[in-house]
């Protein structure tokens, strides 16, 4: 059995005694707004550019914990100064979100990435449940428009930090956009919208999971098919699981307990698939047919797989009741906890390898987010403080 009173005493501790006052240390960027997250595990800083989606998330991240945590002045001042970063330097000539700029907000890269895109309406659908803002809410309605006509249109490829190639249909952009339009749809109450959601999450749950496979493939081709290895038969588990708890959101509230026992199902099997069972935890991919996996740096283990499992395993432990819930949660507890924990910087160290040793470079981009640590932390705390 999972002590939910000890867990939500644990996670709180972490984020308000640990999260919160080292991103208050080393990441807030007082003078230009926004955050600073390119850094090392400790804190130290390597560059002071300023990638736009993780700006839009701190300001989730900073919303949500006025709205969901504790009613802090400074984290909607957070909240505000980073969106002003983002208004008076995110945009292009077009109104679409920069990938990258300097601290100052000279843009470095362009719009090569719709999640930006993406984060920003997360980010201004959160601030406003906080903060009511007409024109704030606008943008984030003008956006999300722009989203929804870009990934559809003939030749999509903005997809930064990885490349889609010509007749590709990606898992992450009809993951994201199912959490996107579901959270926007809450904070506005437009039905059009909350229809849009239901479209992406029926994308992700008809075509990308693959029952007969007991998986969800990242790729297919642009007609929702299969395609070859090792594009073909890769898997991200803890993609494929953060994606399920979007979906189990979504279908909650709409009564949907038909979807959110299947995606319950498919968290199950993810855990199942990309847990090392010679070092514990869980893989970054595996490849279905035995290939080689199609991503790089696959065997690491990385923190966000980790964070996403926990709050998905607790989200489908309160709605599903399945006796598989408690088991897979202490073992991804305990594993996290063990590895990741650094109580003497008050953070998480985000990069190991399969033996569980860290790593010292990037995997990916060189940030270090505050984003799927806290996220996970602030749903965990909510859910279990409802039970």
């Amino acid at each position: 059995m999972i002590n939910t009173d000890s867990v939500c005493r644990q996670y709180r501790e972490l984020l308000l005694d640990g999260i919160v006052p080292f991103w208050a240390r080393h990441g807030v960027d007082s003078e230009h707004g926004g955050v600073l997250s390119c850094m090392e595990e400790n804190g130290t800083r390597i560059s002071t550019e300023k990638y736009i989606w993780s700006q839009a998330r701190w300001v989730w991240v900073c919303a949500a914990l006025y709205n969901r945590i504790e009613r802090r002045p400074e984290f909607l001042d957070w909240a505000r100064g980073t969106i002003q970063f983002l208004l008076r330097h995110g945009r292009d000539k077009e109104g679409r979100w920069v990938y990258r700029t300097t601290r100052e907000g000279e843009v470095i890269e362009g719009a090569t990435s719709i999640y930006s895109d993406c984060f920003v309406v997360y980010g201004l659908s959160e601030y406003c449940r906080a903060v009511p803002d007409p024109e704030l809410l606008d943008l984030a309605r003008s956006t999300f428009d722009s989203i929804c006509r870009r990934v559809d249109a003939p030749g999509f490829a903005e997809t930064a930090p990885y490349a889609l190639p010509p007749n590709r249909r990606n898992h992450g952009v009809p993951m994201i956009l199912t959490s996107v339009a579901s959270e926007l749809a809450q904070t506005t109450g437009d039905v059009a919208i909350e229809a849009v959601a239901d479209d992406y999450a029926g994308r992700v749950m008809n075509h990308f999971v693959r029952p007969g496979r007991r998986c969800l493939l990242e790729f297919l081709d642009y007609q929702y098919r299969e395609v070859p290895p090792s594009e073909g038969t890769f898997v991200m588990p803890g993609h494929a699981i953060e994606s399920m708890w979007f979906v189990m959101h979504h279908a909650l509230r709409q009564g949907d307990h038909d979807t959110i026992q299947r995606a319950a199902e498919v968290i199950r099997w993810h855990l199942e698939l990309g847990w090392d069972d010679l070092h514990g935890g869980l893989r970054l991919g595996v490849d279905i047919a035995g290939h080689p996996p199609f991503f790089p740096n696959s065997a690491t283990k990385l923190w966000w797989p980790h964070t996403e499992a926990l709050y998905a395993v607790l989200l489908a432990r309160s709605l599903t009741g399945a006796s598989w819930c408690d088991n897979w949660y202490n073992r991804l507890h305990q594993w996290s906890f063990d590895h990741f924990s650094m109580p003497e910087v008050g953070e998480w160290r985000q990069r190991l390898d399969r033996q569980g040793v860290p790593l010292k470079n990037f995997v990916a981009l060189p940030v270090k987010d505050p984003f799927h640590l806290p996220r996970s932390l602030i749903l965990g705390v909510q859910l279990l403080s409802q039970h």
